[in-house]
């Protein structure tokens, strides 16, 4: 029930595009902005073409949220912030961001099929693809090593806010007694273990994974 409300507030969010032509990608862009593509054939065997353009640094100034537009046949068609649920044929293009990147750009048929968007060959994401596709047993330790990193750096603020909640004055010290974790970083240290976590959580959106318990708490 909640979800089919929060989908039909995100349809009513969209709002009509202006028909400027879609931009091409260009490679200093990387970092601050996603591009996915959607094909689609038509009964009479013509193709249209959607594109999903997200600038992670524009947003809305009303709500501050990232803006995410649909472009159809490289003419802006529609926009909306995100969380964004945009109607096209056959079903609907879901768009949601983390914030590292995209966590969901996919497209849901009306019978509840979901198939995710191409990534533009020039992209962050599209560089991303490519390598999968090249290099898999590579991408999937890099994958693997993305998970254990946020793995630690979660475990490593769970012990250092223990141990911090324990000690603090009228703290749970008295009821659970004073805890001291067993690993204590340096300053230096903290900044790597950040700086790792923010590495992994920056390659899964690449790939539009997200886990509200690592990603989100790498945030």
């Amino acid at each position: 029930m909640l979800k089919e409300w929060r989908h039909r507030r995100a349809v009513q969010r969209v709002k009509p595009g202006d028909g400027r032509p879609l931009k091409r990608f260009r490679w200093w862009q990387m970092l601050t902005r996603a591009l996915f593509h959607l094909r689609l054939k038509n009964d009479d065997g013509r193709q249209t073409v959607y594109a999903v353009d997200v600038r992670h640094q524009n947003h809305s100034s009303s709500s501050g949220r990232v803006i995410a537009h649909l472009y159809l046949d490289g003419r802006r068609h529609a926009e909306s912030t995100v969380p964004a649920v945009f109607p096209v044929q056959g079903g609907t293009v879901e768009v949601r961001t983390s914030t590292f990147g995209l966590k969901r750009c996919h497209y849901v048929t009306a019978e509840g099929a979901e198939f995710q968007l191409v990534p533009d060959p020039a992209s962050a994401e599209g560089r991303r693809a490519r390598l999968d596709l090249a290099h898999p047993v590579l991408s999937r330790w890099i994958g693997f090593l993305s998970v254990n990193v946020l793995v630690v750096g979660l475990v490593l603020l769970i012990l250092q806010l223990a141990e911090q909640i324990t000690r603090a004055p009228e703290g749970v010290a008295q009821y659970v007694g004073t805890f001291t974790s067993p690993v204590d970083l340096p300053a230096w240290g903290n900044v790597v273990v950040g700086l790792c976590t923010v590495a992994a959580s920056t390659e899964r959106a690449l790939r539009l994974r997200y886990h509200w318990l690592l990603d989100g708490g790498a945030g």
